[in-house]
């Protein structure tokens, strides 16, 4: 047995009160657990617990370290006291709004060399350093970059610290320390009308490339030595954020699989006379996909169909075959084609023999910046119709067209063949809105702004259930009753895709419940959000209508 501390063995042994006292001294945990051996006379543990209380609160009235550090030494005297370095960026905008785009920004002009503030670097809510944060900017800024957007001028908090930027400014006769960050086309600040703003409005990239030209022209001082990105800006960014664990989870993507295909694609060559544009209209004319190359075509089609459908205009010859799979690597050497390029020749190829398809099956048009979007049509499905989807005994059912807040969307997708790591096709969602008038397809809407508009807004309630649920209904239409979309690519010659997609498994998941129902938002009417009010926002790159 282990004896610890004082005890007494034998009867010589004497331990009193001076014993126990020390052996309080040098445990005072012990004595601060039990009250009732505190003694008046020493009162050492209430002094301890005080002490420690109000060393607790002084620590939790002083400005974290990152300001802390800008602001002036109050404990030097004044022949000690140092001129302030003007070398900090303060970043002010309306929190919570402009949070992500100063999260976005900060780092970035960190990387760049320059010192950045902003009170999202104080890792707490609401405004409780203002004052310190004020004090610094007059003691240290080199630059106050002010976030400008609609809301701006009725945040009382940002229009002081603007009013106190520009108070420094006169006192330092520096009319350029204020650099307007516009957000928003035509938005602007009362005082600040006549500062040159950094336009972030028509996008973040290009907006920072002209802050910084903006920075360098004047001068503005970078600090020494290799940049250094503060932690507190991902600090930030992470709180909240939902931990992983190391379990497995199974996901959905929105790549479907190439199941079969034509083992071979060939180029065909004219021989004898021909009028190279008569041939090339022709080519371009033929009812399955060909591409014109030199004097003759790359397709699929095999050389007895490919000579037929070029009857009367050339005589073709079969020059070149290589295996679809072979093609990104190796090209068509014969007719000194690259991989690359051989490669772009079959993805425009599937993707025109896809858009064939989506047309002769009487779906809805639509040419988005990325590639054309195809819609289910009022024809295949009346508004607020359900499509069951799902493996027998896990039925489900969505909406791939409805009206919500007098606009009738309707759900469709971009499909992009790709050969990495192998051939398949990404389909990208896509959402067309038009005008309620009470008929099934709706009002066209022309305006590209608009349509941007409704669907940053009229999407934003919908999960990943519900998309996931929407794409798989989408594929049930074009698969009908078959596991696999039949698309032809040349007289019997088929793709066949697969009408499920592929799933990948994630090594690690999230402690979140996956009990969200798929189709539970199908019977609340304000899934789709609120359109939002018709004032200029960010262009839309959409090239026409259906």
């Amino acid at each position: 047995m282990e004896i610890c501390g004082p005890s007494l063995l034998t009867t010589a042994d004497i331990y009193g009160c001076e014993d126990l006292e020390k052996l309080l001294r040098d445990h005072p945990d012990i004595e601060e657990a039990h009250p009732s051996l505190w003694t008046p006379s020493s009162g050492g543990a209430l002094e301890r617990i005080m002490g420690r209380a109000l060393d607790r609160h002084d620590q939790e009235r002083r400005p974290p370290p990152i300001l802390r550090d800008l602001l002036p030494n109050s404990s030097a005297s004044p022949a000690d006291a140092v001129e302030p370095t003007s070398d900090t960026l303060f970043l002010i905008g309306v929190r919570p709004l402009h949070d992500q785009f100063l999260l976005w920004l900060g780092p970035k002009l960190e990387a760049h060399g320059y010192g950045v503030f902003s009170e999202i670097m104080t890792l707490e809510p609401g405004d409780r350093w203002r004052k310190e944060t004020a004090i610094a900017l007059e003691h240290r800024a080199a630059k106050v970059l002010v976030a400008v957007s609609s809301e701006t001028r009725a945040d009382d908090n940002v229009m002081d610290m603007v009013d106190r930027a520009k108070s420094l400014a006169d006192a330092l006769e520096d009319p350029r320390l204020i650099i307007p960050l516009r957000l928003e086309d035509g938005a602007k600040i009362d005082g600040l009308r006549d500062a040159v703003p950094a336009d972030f409005a028509r996008g973040w990239a290009e907006g920072l490339m002209k802050l910084l030209d903006t920075l360098g022209r004047q001068g503005v001082p970078r600090r020494a030595g290799e940049p250094v990105v503060a932690s507190q800006w991902d600090s930030f960014r992470k709180r909240g954020a939902v931990p992983l664990i190391s379990k497995p989870e199974s996901l959905v993507s929105n790549w479907i699989r190439i199941a079969e295909i034509p083992d071979e694609i060939h180029f065909y060559e004219a021989v004898g006379a021909v009028r190279d544009d008569v041939l090339k209209r022709r080519i371009r004319a033929l009812p399955y996909p060909a591409v014109p190359h030199e004097r003759g075509l790359i397709a699929f089609a095999d050389p007895m169909d490919a000579r037929e459908s070029l009857e009367g205009v050339a005589k073709l010859r079969h020059r070149a075959s290589v295996s679809i799979m072979d093609a990104p690597a190796d090209g068509m050497p014969e007719i000194d084609l690259k991989g690359r390029d051989l490669s772009n020749v079959i993805t425009g190829l599937l993707r025109e023999s896809w858009e064939r398809h989506c047309r002769s099956m009487g779906m809805v048009e639509y040419s988005y910046s990325g590639g054309n979007g195809f819609h289910v049509s009022p024809e295949q499905l009346k508004l607020g119709e359900l499509v069951p989807w799902g493996k027998q005994g896990a039925r489900r059912s969505s909406m791939l067209r409805n009206v919500a807040k007098k606009h009738v969307w309707s759900y469709g997708v971009t499909a992009i063949p790709r050969n990495w790591p192998f051939w398949h096709f990404r389909l990208k969602a896509r959402v067309l809105f038009a005008k309620d008038n009470g008929t099934e397809q709706g009002e066209r809407i022309d305006d590209p702004k608009k349509m941007h508009r409704l669907r940053r807004s009229g999407c934003k309630g919908w999960r990943n259930k519900q998309w996931h649920g929407r794409l798989l209904a989408f594929l049930q239409i074009m698969s009908g009753d078959s596991a696999f979309i039949r698309v032809s690519l040349a007289p019997g010659r088929d793709m066949l895709l697969s009408s499920e997609p592929l799933q990948f498994t994630s090594p690690v998941s999230t402690s979140l419940p996956d009990v969200l129902d798929p189709d539970a938002e199908e019977e609340d009417h304000s899934t789709l959000g609120r359109p939002e009010p018709d004032e200029d926002e960010g262009a839309d790159s959409d090239r026409g209508g259906p």
